[in-house]
C-alpha cells in the first residue's frame, strides 16, 4: 500500500513536469515552467479526491508523506535558488514580477484568513504547565 502512495506521487510528478514543459513551450521559454508546483497541486487534489472516495488508506498516505518529507523540500529549495538567480540575471522585469507576486500574496492573507469558521483560542501557556504538574 505504501507503494501506491509513491506511485501517486510519481504520476503527479510526471504529469506536472509535462504540464510545465508544455507551458514553457507555449510561452517561448526553453525551460520547465512550474512543473513541480503543478505536480504538488495535482497530488493535493488527487489525495483529497481519493480520501473523499474512501480509497486513500493510511499506508498509502504514508507513502506520500514519506516522499513529502524527503523530496519536496529539496526540490523547492532547488527551484527557489534557480528562481532567484534567474530573476537577478533577467533584469528589472523579472524582479518586478517577483515583487508583484509577493504583493498579491500579502494582499490575499486577510482574504484567506476569513475562510472557515472561527476557532476557540488556545489556552495560555501557563495553564498548560499547571495542568501537567
Amino acid at each position: 500500500m505504501v507503494l501506491y502512495g509513491v506511485a501517486a506521487l510519481a504520476v503527479c510528478m510526471l504529469a506536472g513536469t509535462l504540464v510545465g514543459e508544455l507551458l514553457g513551450i507555449a510561452v517561448g521559454v526553453d525551460a520547465n515552467v512550474g512543473g513541480v508546483g503543478f505536480a504538488m497541486i495535482m497530488l493535493v487534489l488527487a489525495a483529497h479526491w481519493l480520501r473523499g472516495k474512501g480509497k486513500f488508506p493510511e499506508p498509502t498516505e504514508q507513502g506520500v508523506l514519506f516522499w513529502s518529507a524527503m523530496y519536496i523540500p529539496i526540490v523547492v529549495a532547488m527551484a527557489a535558488t534557480q528562481d532567484v538567480a534567474g530573476a537577478i540575471a533577467g533584469g528589472p522585469m523579472a524582479i518586478l514580477a517577483g515583487l508583484g507576486a509577493v504583493a498579491v500574496g500579502a494582499a490575499l492573507v486577510p482574504v484567506l484568513a476569513r475562510i472557515g469558521s472561527p476557532a476557540e483560542p488556545l489556552p495560555p501557556q501557563d495553564a498548560d504547565e499547571k495542568q501537567e504538574v
